[in-house]
């Protein structure tokens, strides 16, 4: 609890350097927002925000919602992932731990997956004339969930 109240301050802190650099309003809806982010460690996209936002009793606009966002992703607060769907997905990016993402193509589920033996040679991978900093890494497949369901809807078929 006390290492997620200081990633809090942190990014609290460079969030209200990010606005005082590039001029921008320091409103208490930017900074709710941002609170909430990094009270969670799972992926949202913008309608689940907006949602756990009226949860809270902080009402803020869709537009007040998507132009934080542009600014926490400006400031590299927050990564943004398309995960092959229409539907743009978020997570926070301040002292997130390396991980990959399952992603299933039949249900649109994402799971997190951490793999340290993949991290290491993802890491030692050396690329000519380039300099990584960091990656992302999607895996697309069946969750275990829709196997058993296309498992037993083909066993009732025969």
């Amino acid at each position: 609890m006390e290492k997620d109240n200081n990633v809090k301050e942190i990014v609290k802190k460079i969030f209200t350097e990010y606005l005082s650099e590039n001029k921008c309003r320091k409103t208490p809806e930017r900074f709710a927002i941002l609170d909430l982010i990094y009270s969670d460690h799972r992926h949202f996209d913008m309608d689940t925000l907006y949602e756990a936002m009226n949860e809270r009793n902080f009402r803020v606009s869709r537009a007040t919602l998507y132009n934080t966002m542009q600014l926490l992703l400006d400031c590299k607060l927050v990564l943004k992932h398309q995960f092959g769907q229409n539907m743009a997905f978020y997570e926070r990016a301040y002292n997130n731990e390396f991980h990959h993402h399952l992603i299933c193509t039949r249900c649109n589920k994402v799971q997190e997956y951490k793999d340290l033996e993949l991290k290491k040679i993802i890491q030692n991978k050396k690329i000519n004339r380039f300099t990584p900093t960091h990656y992302s890494l999607y895996i697309y497949g069946i969750c275990s969930s829709c196997a058993r369901g296309l498992k037993k809807t083909k066993k009732e078929s025969q």
